[in-house]
């Protein structure tokens, strides 16, 4: 297992070189001039010039690309010239916004995706079934963004159950209830695409694994059907199961932008929107870098747990 994990982080360092590459690439070639956006009304040639050459911008593409990742392997994200403050300061403090929104969905996605899936093959062509698959088609859609728009016009405006937008509470709050109250509908507009997906993907795997002469071997021995599709058949359509579970972690990672920018949820999306417009380059490159990092070591981590299921893949 040691090998198998060592061979999956060496096979990620490629998959991170060109992500700095790409990103690097794409900021380079965005219209204007990063100075003159920095300094504004300030922005005289001599002013302009004198900044360019402070930030290194003055060099060469290639230069400028090894100075980056040079000093981001030695963990200095550079400074952004917006917040003034370290770039990477900035990206852990939003990170944990973002986690606790996009951990709360992929979780949301994971169970009811997987519950609702094996009661569906469970229960195949009945009404369970059929609501079941009705609901997911419907979840799968409806893009996120409308979705939380129409939540936050019905459920906010109209009833007045839930807040607009935030993580807590203007005045007061801060503590635990009041960070479920504001999670409930950004979490669940992330979630509702995935959960389809996985939902679909987890009946097609468990009715594969319920035709399987062993599952009819269980059931002829009198073995209780609950156990039947929880403990034989559930464990063995996990191996199929879990990869799609990390490709939906990415989408939520992804989705994570949007959904915060319609909540004005404060995490690491709504800080590379915001950095974006501002054209703070080293804030967009250093946001983008540190969550790419993150979604290919959750597929490592998704990959050694497929692999603990099903030995066979290591070989």
């Amino acid at each position: 297992m040691g090998s198998y994990i060592l061979k999956r982080l060496i096979s990620a360092v490629p998959v991170l070189f060109g992500i700095t590459v790409i990103v690097f690439l794409i900021m380079s070639m965005i219209p204007g001039d990063p100075a003159t956006a920095i300094l504004g009304s300030y922005a005289t040639p001599e002013n302009v010039e004198k900044l360019n050459r402070d930030l290194g911008l003055d060099k060469p593409l290639v230069q400028r690309y090894f100075i980056w990742l040079e000093n981001m392997l030695t963990g200095d994200f550079g400074r952004s010239f917006s917040l003034n403050r370290p770039v990477l300061d900035e990206i852990l403090e939003r990170f944990s916004a973002t986690l606790v929104l996009a951990g709360t969905s992929f979780v949301l996605c994971a169970i009811l995706g997987i519950l609702a899936g094996a009661i569906s093959a469970a229960r195949q062509y009945g009404l369970a079934d059929k609501l079941i698959t009705l609901v997911v088609l419907i979840g799968i859609s409806i893009p996120s963004f409308f979705l939380g728009m129409m939540m936050i016009l019905i459920f906010a405006v109209k009833l007045k159950w839930l807040p607009v937008s935030g993580m807590y509470a203007i005045y007061g709050g801060g503590d635990l209830p009041d960070l479920i109250n504001h999670l409930i509908m950004p979490a669940s507009a992330l979630a509702a695409v995935a959960t389809g997906v996985v939902a679909r993907m987890s009946r097609s795997a468990m009715l594969e694994v319920l035709r399987q002469d062993y599952i009819r071997t269980a059931r002829a021995k009198g073995v209780r059907e609950r156990r039947v599709l929880m403990g034989h058949a559930l464990r063995a359509a996990m191996v199929s199961i879990i990869p799609v579970l990390g490709i939906q972690a990415g989408f939520v990672l992804s989705g994570a932008v949007y959904i915060e920018m319609v909540f004005q949820w404060p995490g690491v999306g709504r800080m590379l929107v915001d950095a974006i417009l501002k054209r703070d380059l080293l804030l967009v490159q250093g946001g983008v870098v540190f969550v790419a990092a993150c979604y290919v070591l959750f597929n490592i981590a998704v990959d050694v747990a497929q692999s603990l299921l099903d030995p066979r893949i290591k070989t």
